[in-house]
């Protein structure tokens, strides 16, 4: 097996199961469901071609998600539902096993185990669909400079990546407000233009509207089109 560039990056990205994520992502036309997928893939299709990522660790309780993601190189799967039963049991036979806590950050952590401490991390949300590779390396090249780094979301409070440098432990604490939280645990702002794909998450139609100006996914723009 061949030894991972410590130059380059491990992206973690959690992906909820659609059919109980983006519950307040409605668009006239489009499912719900395939449109949250759609969303996932285009950000890990993004994130896969962004040239300082060695690769992309995607933390889903989504079964269906890897058959849809044929074809996107560089992709490793973490099953969270039984790395959490697999970690349990053992915690349970008084193996030294620790279970992350449920939810984004308990997610995130599960792949940061398996990515190790070797290479540079960051942990990327899995919705932003309209995400170019060249934004994502710029990012990462920025945050190379410092132990932990965090950018915002376009509306400034959230947050869309965090990182931390080879051999730093992981921290985070995503959801509302959340930017704030990661600037408290020692995380650099990263000064990303506010037109950079980083930063354009979706949760509302609203979001995807002002994604969808800067330009989607193949898959999200397919849906899209549809309706």
């Amino acid at each position: 097996m061949t030894s991972a560039d410590p130059t380059r990056w491990a992206v973690v990205v959690p992906v909820k199961d659609p059919a109980r994520g983006k519950s307040r992502l409605e668009v006239a036309g489009v499912d719900r469901v395939a449109l949250a997928r759609a969303i996932a893939l285009d950000t890990l299709a993004a994130a896969a071609a962004c040239p300082e990522v060695e690769r992309v660790i995607v933390v889903t309780d989504d079964a269906a998600l890897p058959l849809h993601a044929v074809g996107i190189p560089h992709l490793r799967w973490v099953d969270e539902t039984a790395t959490r039963e697999r970690l349990a049991a053992a915690g349970a036979g008084g193996a030294a096993a620790t279970l992350p806590e449920a939810g984004l950050d308990g997610a995130v952590a599960l792949g940061m185990a398996e990515a190790g401490e070797t290479m540079p991390r960051a942990a990327l949300l899995g919705d932003l669909p309209a995400l170019r590779p060249d934004d994502l390396a710029a990012a990462l090249r920025t945050a190379a400079s410092v132990d932990r780094a965090v950018v915002a979301d376009g509306e400034g409070t959230g947050s869309t990546l965090v990182t931390a440098a080879p051999r730093v432990s992981w921290r985070s604490a995503f959801g509302a407000g959340s930017f704030a939280r990661h600037v408290g645990l020692g995380c650099a702002p990263l000064d990303i233009a506010p037109t950079s794909t980083v930063r354009r998450d979706v949760d509302t139609a609203a979001q995807l509207e002002a994604a969808a100006a800067l330009g989607v996914g193949e898959r999200t723009s397919a849906l899209l089109a549809l309706s």
